[in-house]
C-alpha cells in the first residue's frame, strides 16, 4: 500500500511539474498587472506608464497598469506579494516599498527580501540637495562648512514623513554629521514654495519636480545625491565628485514578481525589461522624466536580490540613528 502511494506521489508531482513548465513555456496567455504601489502622477506612476507601452509590444500582451497606493507603497505591494504566483502580477517597487519601508514602519506588510521573485533594476531618481537661494553656499562643502556651526538655527523640508526625500536628506544630515529640525509638508509642492520662500533651508527634491525653480534661480541646487550626474543637470556635480565618497540616495525602481513564480517566467519578463530599457525612444523618455537608467551589469534578478539586502541594511542604520519610526 505504501509503495502505491509513494507511486502516485510520484505521479501527481511529475504531472504538477509538467503543467507548471507548459503554463511558464506559454506565459504570457493574458495581460499581466503591474502595480504601481502609489497615486496616479507619482514619479512611480509616470515611470510605469512610460514603460508599459514597449513591455506590451515584447511580451505580446497588455501590461495593465494599475494603482494602489496606500501605507508608503506596501499596500499595493503587499497584493502581489500575496498573489498567486502565476507570473500575471507584478509591481514596480522602489527604495521605499523594498527597503526603507522595512525599518520605517513598525510592523510591516512583507519581507522585501523574501516574499518576492526580483526581476530586475530599472532607474535610479536622484534627489538634488537644494538650499533657498540666499543661503550662504554654492557647493557641498559650503553648504556642509556652514550647516555644521549653524545646525541649531536651520530647518530642512520634505514632501512628508518617511519620504524618499525626507530620507534623502536624513542620509546626507547622518554623514555630515548635522542634526537638523524636519519640517514635513503635504506633498512637494508645498516644501516647494517654502523653501522660495526662505521659511525652511534646505531640502532633498526628486527630480525631475524641481527643474522650473532651478532653472529659474528660485532655489540654488548644490548636489546630485547619487553616483552618477543627471543627463537634465549635467553640470552638476555630484556629492560623490564633492567629497562624499560614494555617497548615493537613489530613489531607486525595480519590477517585482510573486514568490514561487517560475524561473522561465522571470527570464521572460527580465529580457522584456532589459529590451525595454535598451530601447531609443523608451530611453529618451526616461531622460526627460530626469531618470538615469541603471547600466546593463546591474539588471540582473540575482543583482536585484544582492541589492535589496544591502538596501535594506543601508537604510536601516540611517532610519534608526533618526529615531524614525511609522505605526
Amino acid at each position: 500500500m505504501r509503495k502505491l502511494w509513494i507511486i502516485s506521489h510520484l505521479i501527481a508531482s511529475q504531472i504538477a511539474m509538467t503543467l507548471n513548465w507548459a503554463k511558464a513555456a506559454d506565459w504570457p496567455a493574458r495581460p499581466i498587472t503591474m502595480v504601481v504601489p502609489f497615486g496616479a502622477g507619482s514619479g512611480t506612476d509616470i515611470l510605469g506608464r512610460a514603460l508599459g507601452p514597449r513591455l506590451s509590444e515584447l511580451l505580446d500582451q497588455q501590461i495593465i497598469v494599475e494603482n494602489i497606493a496606500g501605507a508608503g507603497g506596501m499596500t499595493g505591494s503587499a497584493r502581489v506579494a500575496k498573489a498567486l504566483a502565476d507570473g500575471y502580477q507584478s509591481v514596480l517597487g522602489n527604495v521605499g516599498t523594498h527597503a526603507q519601508n522595512q525599518t520605517l514602519y513598525k510592523s510591516p506588510l512583507y519581507n522585501a527580501a523574501t516574499d518576492f521573485e526580483p526581476v530586475g533594476l530599472v532607474a535610479d531618481l536622484p534627489p538634488v540637495l537644494l538650499t533657498r537661494k540666499d543661503f550662504p553656499a554654492n557647493s557641498l562643502q559650503e553648504f556642509a562648512a556652514y550647516a555644521k556651526p549653524n545646525q541649531d538655527k536651520l530647518q530642512y523640508g520634505s514632501s512628508g514623513a518617511g519620504s524618499a526625500a525626507q530620507l534623502g536628506c536624513s542620509l546626507l544630515n547622518s554623514v555630515l554629521g548635522l542634526k537638523v529640525t524636519h519640517v514635513p509638508y503635504r506633498g512637494a509642492a508645498p516644501a516647494m514654495q517654502d523653501l522660495i520662500a526662505g521659511r525652511i533651508d534646505y531640502q532633498c527634491a526628486l527630480l525631475p519636480a524641481p527643474l522650473t525653480q532651478i532653472e529659474a534661480k528660485q532655489v540654488k541646487a548644490l548636489a546630485i545625491l547619487i553616483k552618477s550626474r543627471s543627463p537634465v543637470l549635467p553640470n552638476l556635480p555630484t556629492a560623490d565628485e564633492q567629497g562624499l565618497k560614494d555617497f548615493d540616495a537613489s530613489a531607486w525602481h525595480g519590477i517585482f514578481m510573486t514568490k514561487g513564480t517560475q524561473p522561465e517566467i522571470l527570464k521572460k519578463m527580465n529580457a522584456a525589461m532589459i529590451a525595454t530599457l535598451d530601447t531609443p525612444a523608451v530611453a529618451e523618455r526616461l531622460m526627460q522624466l530626469g531618470a538615469i537608467v541603471v547600466a546593463p551589469e546591474r539588471r540582473s534578478s540575482d543583482y536585484l536580490k544582492i541589492f535589496v539586502a544591502s538596501e535594506i541594511e543601508k537604510w536601516s542604520s540611517t532610519i534608526k540613528n533618526a529615531n524614525m519610526q511609522l505605526d
